[in-house]
């Protein structure tokens, strides 16, 4: 439970704090994750980061900088927002909870049900963080570090992307969620949540890099997604529903990505 409320007022104090109370400090970006299951939190520090000023959405050279305390709900409204990323951001059913949670922390917290993650992921996203620079979004998820993130980047916010989730009911869990972007050479990012083994008790976002690199549609690109994901079977379905299902989406997702390629 916390019971100290720390709110430095740069970068450099925070992580100052955070070197001095490591064993029992977390970051407090919107709060909604520290009190609400499977993300409750056993720190008793809480370092503030609403003074650092990183909740800005701007278009660069370099791509779309948006800052990790930007709302999820301002991601829904945002015009310079890709529309791909607004459809993931509406995943989170409340806006209430939409205007409390923060893009940074949404990642850092990582539930199974976030959607916003394998969006991320098709779109090429990197994370700016505190001390260690530049990491794609995947990088970041596959390792074990949570280090403090400053800023998202999107290199192509036009980049055609899209994605889809499969829930059983309105109100149910995420059982697939994929995620697929195309760019204007062709090149593919494949992306899957929900059909990958556990790592600390969740699934992770995967990418079908094999599939990425052949060309393949309708049976053919549906057998191959089926062959190349080892789902478990749980109370969300089993594994063979969610081979099938899987490839079903992403079959579709890229067909309607090479669409709407065509027609722009």
């Amino acid at each position: 439970m916390i019971q100290q409320f720390l709110k430095p007022d740069s970068t450099s104090e925070a992580m100052k704090l955070m070197r001095l109370h490591s064993n029992n400090a977390t970051w407090f970006a919107g709060g909604s994750k520290l009190n609400a299951m499977p993300t409750k939190t056993d720190k008793t520090i809480a370092i503030s980061l609403a003074s650092l000023g990183t909740n800005s959405i701007e278009s660069r050279s370099t791509g779309l900088h948006i800052g990790a305390m930007c709302r999820v709900q301002t991601l829904v409204e945002h015009e310079l927002v890709p529309t791909a990323l607004q459809f993931a951001a509406k995943f989170i059913y409340s806006k209430h909870m939409r205007n409390q949670a923060t893009l940074g922390g949404e990642i850092a917290a990582y539930q199974a049900e976030s959607l916003l993650l394998p969006t991320l992921i098709a779109m090429n996203a990197k994370l700016i963080l505190a001390e260690s620079g530049e990491i794609l979004v995947e990088d970041y998820i596959a390792s074990e570090q949570r280090e403090l993130i400053m800023e998202v980047v999107i290199p192509d916010p036009n980049l055609t992307c899209l994605s889809y989730n499969i829930t059983r009911s309105a109100a149910g869990l995420s059982i697939v969620h994929a995620a697929v972007s195309l760019s204007s050479k062709g090149e593919k990012i494949i992306v899957l949540d929900g059909v990958s083994p556990f790592k600390h008790g969740i699934p992770t976002p995967i990418r079908l890099r094999d599939l990425e690199n052949q060309d393949l549609e309708g049976d053919a690109l549906e057998q191959a997604v089926r062959s190349m994901i080892m789902p478990e079977s749980d109370i969300k379905g089993s594994a063979e529903y969610k081979r099938y299902i899987a490839s079903i989406v992403i079959s579709d997702l890229l067909t309607e990505c090479k669409r709407i390629q065509k027609e722009c």
